[in-house]
């Protein structure tokens, strides 16, 4: 953000817990802040493609749950 008179504005949030810092907020100025996460050694890249999941097969009930449930309330 610019402030009037081409001043930067950098507004910077700290959440504390207990009095101690846990978290800074602060505007993202860059165009790729995974690139900057990256560089900083914060994340890196997979090592790996990712696996498609395979679905589970669906179970099949003997009675509608509602019964179930009743059952175990008593």
């Amino acid at each position: 953000m610019v402030a009037a008179g081409g001043i930067a504005l950098v507004v910077e949030v700290v959440v504390t817990m207990r009095g101690r810092r846990v978290a800074r907020l602060v505007p993202v100025d860059e165009v790729d802040p995974l690139a900057d996460l990256r560089a900083r050694g914060l994340v890196r890249e997979p090592t790996a493609p990712r696996s498609p999941r395979t679905r589970r097969a669906r179970l099949k009930a003997a009675g509608p749950v509602s019964d179930l449930v009743a059952d175990q309330r008593r």
